[in-house]
């Protein structure tokens, strides 16, 4: 990268990559915005709640074929087959794990090719948040929180939501029904809409402007000094850094920009005897970048996916046993992101099946036994305030947490090394396979999986 004085160079990244980001990002957002407000003036008309349905079907089924085109009919089929399952076992006691059979049947077969694999990873998300609130559906159903089978216009409303049929993100069948009831349009949701969407340009932003070229402005990550022999290993070390930066803030934009479409078109609120709150959660960005454990930087990268992972998945794989309801759980994660795509890398660490781990969970069930032995507050969780640990705020007590907080950032930028914010267009939108990622932490020298290993020994000494 040219040297330029630091003056020069902010003008130029602010004039020919922040200011384009936002405007195209905004661009492309916009109808989808305007489709959410629409239909949350329109149900405040008064409207049959047969209409209000039918409304939300419509404008979902025009922002799919605005992002997707024609690509849109696999989604739309995936929804069709889940109402016919649930059409079909309406009278099971056991439509959750039908539903959940045959979209893992359907998933399979489209990761199979039978669709070309650019078309399929594009609509991703959508077909993930369809196959979530189908899954949940289904459990809801059995478990009686949802009282009978909805209509097929009820349902496919569910299904299109126009605030969450794109970017997400899941919403149970009851906050839906929530959402028609048009709550009122008080400042503090309009406050919510806005910051939600304030924050999603500027994770754009970072994620396209920032991490790409500050890091190598500052840090030269590519220059000649760095690049030689002793030196080349620790410019592989930023450079990983630099890419799982910027592909965590992409996944903050969608999680913010997810929190905007879904408090836009009326949902996402908790209510307090009289007190709303509009108050979604996505994602909580300072608890992965600053993490005080990889347990942490899980359950914060999506909150509402947190939930249902743990809600209809594990809990319902519970009867197995816990490692094996553990076990389902990532698997069901690793599917949802279309296996063998990106997450069943992610979480090939951080799952707890993950090299060398014979514990349920490594990092939990370490820090639980140091935290035993030395009778501190260690947990990869924060402790609650009244728990019983002697050693609450020690200097030593929070140096060790620091230590394993390092820890999980070092594994998220190992991790983050195979995204590569250089790859082709073709590798990206194809999906990262696992040699890219062989290829990417064999350059790093296997360092994560070593220090997997050695924790793994240590937890056995002190077992």
């Amino acid at each position: 990268m040219p040297r330029f004085s630091r003056q020069d160079f902010f003008q130029q990244l602010a004039d020919g990559c922040v200011i384009p980001t936002a405007q195209q990002g905004l661009e492309q957002i916009w109808q989808l915005l305007l489709l959410c407000l629409g239909n949350r003036v329109l149900w405040r008309l008064g409207l049959p709640i047969y209409t209000k349905h039918l409304s939300t079907v419509a404008a979902g089924f025009y922002c799919l074929y605005h992002f997707f085109q024609l690509q849109m009919v696999w989604v739309v089929l995936l929804s069709l087959l889940c109402y016919l399952v649930l059409f079909l076992c309406r009278h099971s006691g056991h439509r959750g794990v039908f539903m959940s059979v045959a979209i893992l049947i359907y998933l399979l077969m489209g990761e199979m090719h039978m669709v070309d694999t650019v078309s399929w990873h594009k609509m991703r998300g959508a077909q993930m948040i369809v196959a979530m609130k189908a899954i949940s559906l289904g459990f809801d159903l059995d478990r009686g929180d949802v009282a009978v089978v909805p209509s097929p216009v009820q349902f496919m409303g569910y299904i299109y939501f126009v605030g969450t049929v794109i970017f997400g993100p899941w919403i149970s069948f009851n906050s839906y029904l929530q959402a028609l009831e048009t709550r009122k349009m008080s400042l503090s949701w309009f406050l919510k809409v806005c910051f939600s969407l304030a924050r999603s340009l500027l994770c754009l932003v970072v994620s396209t402007c920032v991490a790409p070229y500050l890091f190598p402005y500052f840090i030269p990550i590519y220059g000649e000094r760095l690049l030689r022999k002793k030196k080349k290993r620790k410019a592989r070390w930023l450079q990983a850094y630099e890419n799982a930066v910027s592909f965590h803030f992409s996944n903050y934009f969608v999680g913010y920009l997810s929190e905007t479409t879904a408090t836009l078109a009326g949902t996402g609120f908790t209510l307090e005897k009289d007190n709303l709150k509009w108050d979604l959660r996505v994602s909580k960005p300072l608890n992965v970048e600053v993490p005080r454990s990889m347990v942490e930087v899980v359950t914060s990268w999506n909150l509402p996916m947190s939930c249902w992972l743990n809600t209809y998945v594990f809990k319902s794989a519970l009867k197995l046993g816990t490692f094996p309801a553990i076990l389902v759980t990532y698997a069901a994660s690793a599917l949802l992101h279309e296996f063998p795509g990106y997450e069943i890398t992610f979480f090939s660490l951080t799952s707890p099946f993950s090299l060398f781990s014979a514990p349920p969970s490594l990092p939990l069930v370490l820090r639980k036994r140091l935290s035993v032995i030395f009778n501190a507050c260690m947990m990869s969780r924060r402790c609650p305030p009244d728990c019983s640990h002697q050693n609450k705020t020690n200097l030593w007590v929070r140096l060790a947490n620091l230590a394993f907080g390092c820890l999980s950032a070092f594994h998220l930028a190992y991790l983050g090394s195979m995204f590569d914010v250089d790859a082709e267009d073709s590798v990206e939108e194809q999906g990262y396979g696992m040699s890219h990622t062989i290829r990417k932490w064999s350059e790093l020298g296997w360092a994560s999986h070593w220090v997997t290993f050695i924790c793994w020994v240590f937890y056995r000494l002190i077992r």
